[in-house]
């Protein structure tokens, strides 16, 4: 076996070990994204057994097998399941329903289109006319000719760029963890990019081949074959570690929708805590909590919080040690503190220990305590 060969055989297995191993640890995850955690270890599958197949080829083995033809035909859900991975992650609790049936329309039309032209090898004696004539133009364009990798290409860019336009109108209730969005958005702007490639290549290569040669097509031996398949392992492992590493992300979360009076109402609280914090300087208290607030601006506890976390899009220990950090700079501004020390300045502006200061300074300010002279 030839050094090249060997470095592709090691390419694609890595790609093809990994999906699979991925596959089977997200298949088995039980958490809360135990649907998505499905369907991306289906796409790894998916993916992981097309390379094992060209794996398998190099070495002469699975060629034009029942189970080859087969899993060739399946491999055209995963369009529709990058799609179904997004919509899962964005919205909780997604099944795929009857209404979703439409996606799995290419899967049947290929295997159709892909067992007619499979069927013509009962009537082909190495001639011609031994077939009719849509048997015999079926056979050269859905087989020697790059057609079912071309239409493949564009479904996945299709679902991509479906994908692309949920991940850009979600509602306005629906929050992401951390970088989680940004992240499905790379996976399917990876998807998008890497098949638009691969579709303008098989595009050109066989318009071209068409005009300057008469010499019969087959897309499988062409110089970016595996070329393609080393891309594809690539994108397999990124995507698989990927999905593993965060595979108990919560993801997106949807907010109940608050109604305009309800609104309003939450801002007048909001209002009357920012003027009561002013003049009464309840953050002066070391103890206080959410419920002696509360009970001082006459409203319920949760009520103070929902305006909390609705208007300001903060909790309400943040809320109240923001505030303090804030007094602990004004006090150090004023020059009659100038003999007094940090901590004294702190226990002042409400802090009731020197741990809790230094971490809403850090938290706050993303400085330590030391530095918050210096800001003035």
């Amino acid at each position: 076996m030839e050094i090249s060969t060997i470095i592709i055989v090691l390419i694609l297995g890595i790609g093809a070990f990994q999906g699979i191993v991925f596959g089977i640890i997200l298949l088995r995850n039980n958490g809360q994204k135990k649907v998505s955690n499905q369907i991306l270890a289906g796409i790894l599958f998916l993916l992981s057994y097309r390379l094992t197949i060209q794996i398998l080829r190099l070495f002469g083995l699975g060629y034009y097998d029942t189970w080859y033809y087969f899993m060739l035909d399946i491999s055209w859900l995963t369009p529709a399941l990058l799609y179904f991975y997004v919509k899962a992650q964005v919205f909780p609790g997604f099944k795929i329903r009857k209404k979703d049936r439409i996606h799995f329309l290419p899967v049947i039309i290929q295997i159709i289109i892909s067992e007619f032209v499979r069927f013509q090898n009962f009537y082909w004696d190495g001639t011609r006319e031994s077939l009719s004539w849509l048997g015999y133009w079926g056979y050269v364009v859905w087989m020697n000719n790059s057609t079912i990798y071309i239409i493949a290409s564009i479904l996945i860019i299709y679902y991509a760029s479906k994908a692309q336009k949920l991940l850009n109108t979600i509602p306005p209730n629906v929050k992401f963890e951390k970088d989680h969005k940004k992240w499905l958005k790379r996976i399917v702007f990876s998807f998008k990019i890497y098949f638009s490639i691969v579709f303008v290549i098989l595009l050109l290569d066989l318009i071209f081949y068409r005009i300057t040669t008469e010499d019969s097509y087959f897309y499988f031996i062409r110089f970016y074959y595996y070329p393609f398949f080393i891309g594809l392992s690539g994108l397999t492992y990124w995507v698989g570690l990927e999905g593993f590493r965060r595979r108990n992300e919560i993801g997106a979360t949807i907010k109940e929708m608050i109604s305009d009076d309800d609104r309003k109402r939450l801002i007048e609280i909001d209002q009357i805590l920012e003027k009561t914090m002013e003049e009464d300087k309840l953050y002066k208290n070391p103890n206080l909590s959410l419920n002696t607030t509360a009970e001082k601006l006459k409203v319920k506890p949760y009520l103070l919080s929902k305006s909390l976390s609705e208007i300001k899009k903060q909790k309400f220990n943040d809320y109240i040690n923001k505030i303090r950090v804030d007094e602990v700079r004004r006090l150090i501004s004023q020059p009659e503190n100038q003999h007094y020390t940090l901590l004294a300045l702190a226990m002042e502006a409400g802090f009731n220990s020197k741990s809790s200061f230094n971490r809403a300074v850090k938290k706050h300010l993303g400085i330590s305590p030391n530095e918050i002279k210096n800001l003035d």
